[in-house]
């Protein structure tokens, strides 16, 4: 390292400020407490704070900011999805995506790579052409594409895979983008605090008070807090939480695994996805390619990472990109990822007054991020809930009208 920079380092002249404030104490109230400093509850602070006027907020978290599925991920950003719901939802997020590291004044990494559904059977090609169809009805750039322009795309691909599963064709959007995970949770968390929003780590949330149906305060590790709303993002561990309002949700919960190689040259500028090889791939600015598949087949609470799931997932990459066979894999890791039985996530509003979730995400909630801050922020402070997550609230379950983005999952959960 030159000594120059060490020396401005090391500068009383210049000193670096911390990216947020550390608090001792709480105060006696919060008008809200949000459970989860994850990118959701952080980006719900965010706004709060910043269009909403409330700045009476306290963010708990049981260990780091963003070191639950926020930092766990695969950082892919689109709105190809199936149903009108979830295609206007994800559009309005990527349009909040553009701007967002101008909004912080931090560089997020954010990256337009464009974004490849393979297909490999007819029925697969059958459904891109209704993907396709759903998202021009809404003004998302979205369209089928045969496999010479997958090749054109990634010419190192083996479009037979192998002999396995040959490419037929692909569902191409345009605007499918990644980004770094870990700036955006701190990115939001920088602005959230700058506000006057207190953000607690190490401090676990053991119980929640409720009296005649409604929110009344929150049991922590490090004390009591009064409050009249809890916004519960916390993703893997929601039924932990629910449990302490007596609030039952169809969540499940299931390991979701990936990894990445060793940093390698530049070759693979857009994102790929292969529901029947159940392989997603993209290539970082770092050069690692960031892998991952489709959920353990188990419910478990926990972020262990297996054997299997390396072997597997090599088997399919190779199948794809047999050149690989000497590419190293550097770390793997898990998320518990909180399914749903439509795929859809649970937001919104509660029978337990003061109580609101943002849940049920399973493998696609880090591109949701802005988005979800700005309609769970507009749904707290105005206790309704905000017109795009109408597709999404728990009631749908109770009264049998789900909202089926199944056919939108990138591989085959």
């Amino acid at each position: 390292m030159p000594w120059r920079l060490v020396r401005f380092a090391m500068s009383k002249k210049h000193p670096e400020p911390r990216m947020f404030t550390r608090h001792d104490k709480f105060r006696s109230s919060y008008d809200v407490v949000i459970i989860g400093a994850g990118g959701h509850g952080l980006a719900s602070a965010y706004y709060l704070a910043r269009e909403h006027g409330i700045r009476n907020v306290a963010v708990l978290e049981k260990g780091y900011i963003g070191g639950g599925n926020t930092g766990r991920n695969t950082t892919i950003i689109r709105s190809n999805y199936l149903t009108p719901e979830g295609v206007q939802f994800y559009d309005a997020s990527v349009k909040l995506w553009e701007d967002l590291s101008q909004d912080f004044d931090l560089n997020l990494f954010y990256s337009t790579r464009g974004h490849y559904t393979l297909a490999h059977t007819d029925s697969a090609m059958r459904t891109m052409r209704w993907r396709a169809e759903v998202n021009k009805h809404f003004g998302v750039d979205s369209e089928v594409v045969g496999p010479k322009a997958v090749k054109q795309a990634a010419p190192m691909i083996d479009l037979s895979c192998g002999g396995v599963a040959p490419i037929l064709g692909a569902l191409y959007h345009a605007p499918g983008s990644i980004a770094r995970h870990d700036a955006v949770a701190w990115g939001y968390e920088r602005g959230a605090d700058q506000r006057g929003v207190e953000i607690h780590q190490q401090t676990e949330v053991l119980g929640i008070d409720v009296v005649g149906g409604k929110v009344k305060g929150v049991k922590t590790s490090r004390g009591y807090i009064s409050t009249n709303k809890v916004l519960c993002a916390v993703a893997g561990s929601t039924p932990r939480i629910t449990d302490m309002v007596g609030l039952r949700t169809p969540i499940f919960i299931h390991p979701l695994q990936a990894m990445v190689s060793e940093p390698l040259k530049p070759w693979l500028d857009p994102i790929l996805v292969s529901g029947s090889l159940h392989v997603y791939i993209s290539q970082s600015a770092r050069g690692e390619l960031v892998m991952g598949a489709s959920l353990d087949p188990y419910e478990l609470h926990a972020t262990r990472s297996t054997l299997d799931f390396v072997e597997g997932l090599s088997a399919h990459m190779l199948e794809m990109f047999p050149f690989l066979s000497n590419a190293k894999v550097m770390r793997q890791w898990a998320g518990m990822a909180d399914m749903t039985p439509d795929f859809a996530p649970i937001m919104g509003k509660t029978p337990v007054e003061g109580f609101y979730l943002d849940s049920g995400w399973g493998t696609w909630g880090f591109k949701a991020t802005p988005v979800c801050g700005k309609t769970m922020s507009y749904t707290v402070a105005n206790d309704t809930n905000h017109d795009l997550i109408k597709g999404f609230t728990l009631d749908r379950f109770r009264h049998y009208a789900l909202t089926g983005e199944k056919g939108a999952a990138s591989v085959g959960h």
